[in-house]
């Protein structure tokens, strides 16, 4: 498939490269990985409890520094988003509506409870300078991957982001953090290709929507959908939701119909979709939208995703790009399963071999819906062979 790779409308300024003597040698650093994560993104929390809990960020570094992985990475410095970066995606309104949330009163807050709640969100003083700083720690972990300072890197965020739509946030979103710093590396890098893979269990509608009618990012999401009613619901995370105009055939849905999809079932939809339209696209930089409530013990996803699962993942995706690798953390909401699942990760960004995983036979429902996906896709995508993906018994997944 042919495209004509182009960034968004030209708004941010090229950073000069400092004048360097020819007789000074270019600075080496030990590092190749890095990470980007502040407890100052835990002043976002809900007294009354929420599976977005502020303990999800800190579980996943107390469990990297545990492991020995925290002093393997440079720690890349966090900082909010500029205005400039976020409106490259998002209105000025909706800058505006997340700015105004820190300079409500307690009685203004109080009152917008059920509005909040109908966009599945809450709010509190804290919650600005929480987003800001997610969605800037995106942008950092990007660029530094993006300019060639790091290899891979891995933002420890939240709040996630890939809910939040141009004009609305939603779904625990309040920034669409992948898709502004996707958007930062066009404007000031010669980065301009770039793949998007969202395994998180909820379809990312708002990435989605942020490039739907772009050729220059390759969109794919692999979730629960249901026939539209697992949330964010509607038909926009269906199949036959490709994308629109320039955009068509760069929105790639593998749009799971139940509950309890495994390692499997995921791992033979990057067989027979995920990695042949990568590889066909040819990215220069890949950035996975890793939210981990797919795994195995998460009550909101309900799905059976192993560690091992997401490290093999993780592992096949960082054969594209040249290596050039992000990790974004979106969603997980049961903290043993999303700290077991990013070490395992991280594991891999740092060079490990994934752990060996047994015979793995895909269900019927994941056969019968990479088929589905395949005969969508093929209309756009020469690699992908709807013949080959035909449902029938002994279809191995690895």
């Amino acid at each position: 498939m042919t495209e004509d790779a182009t960034a968004g409308p030209s708004t941010l300024q090229h950073e000069p490269t400092p004048p360097r003597s020819a007789s000074v040698p270019l600075a080496s650093s030990p590092f190749t990985v890095g990470y980007v994560y502040s407890a100052e993104m835990m002043s976002h929390f809900c007294p009354t409890g929420h599976p977005e809990t502020p303990e999800r960020i800190s579980h996943i570094y107390n469990a990297l520094t545990l492991n020995h992985h925290i002093k393997k990475m440079k720690n890349i410095h966090i900082r909010p988003v500029k205005k400039e970066e976020a409106l490259l995606v998002h209105s000025e309104d909706h800058w505006d509506k997340v700015q105004a949330i820190k300079d409500m009163t307690d009685q203004e807050m109080a009152n917008s409870i059920d509005y909040y709640d109908q966009l599945s969100l809450y709010i509190m003083q804290g919650t600005t300078r929480a987003a800001l700083l997610s969605c800037g720690g995106v942008i950092e972990a990007c660029l530094a991957v993006a300019r060639g300072e790091l290899q891979k890197s891995f933002a420890i965020v939240r709040p996630p982001g890939h809910h939040a739509e141009p004009d609305e946030h939603m779904g625990f979103c309040f920034f669409n953090n992948v898709a502004v710093a996707a958007r930062v590396v066009q404007q000031l890098t010669h980065v301009k290709k770039i793949l998007i893979l969202d395994w998180d269990v909820h379809h990312g509608n708002g990435t989605q929507r942020a490039f739907n009618d772009d050729p220059s990012v390759l969109y794919i999401s692999i979730h629960r959908y249901e026939q539209g009613d697992f949330y964010p619901c509607g038909t926009f995370g269906s199949m036959h939701s490709s994308g629109e105009g320039a955009g068509l055939g760069y929105s790639v849905n593998i749009p799971w119909p139940e509950k309890g999809m495994t390692d499997a079932d995921y791992i033979y939809a990057f067989q027979k979709i995920v990695m042949p339209i990568a590889m066909e696209f040819s990215p220069e930089l890949v950035i996975i939208s890793a939210g981990f409530d797919a795994a195995q013990g998460d009550d909101l996803g309900e799905c059976q995703v192993s560690p091992a699962g997401y490290a093999h993942m993780t592992h096949m995706l960082a054969g594209l790009a040249g290596g050039r690798l992000v990790v974004a953390l979106e969603g997980g909401y049961n903290l043993d399963s999303i700290s077991n699942s990013a070490l395992a990760v991280t594991g891999v960004l740092l060079g490990e071999a994934p752990e060996q995983l047994p015979p793995l036979l895909a269900g019927e429902s994941a056969t019968e819906t990479v088929f589905f996906v395949a005969r969508e896709q093929s209309q756009y995508w020469k690699s992908v062979d709807p013949k080959a993906c035909e449902p029938r018994e002994g279809i191995f997944g690895a």
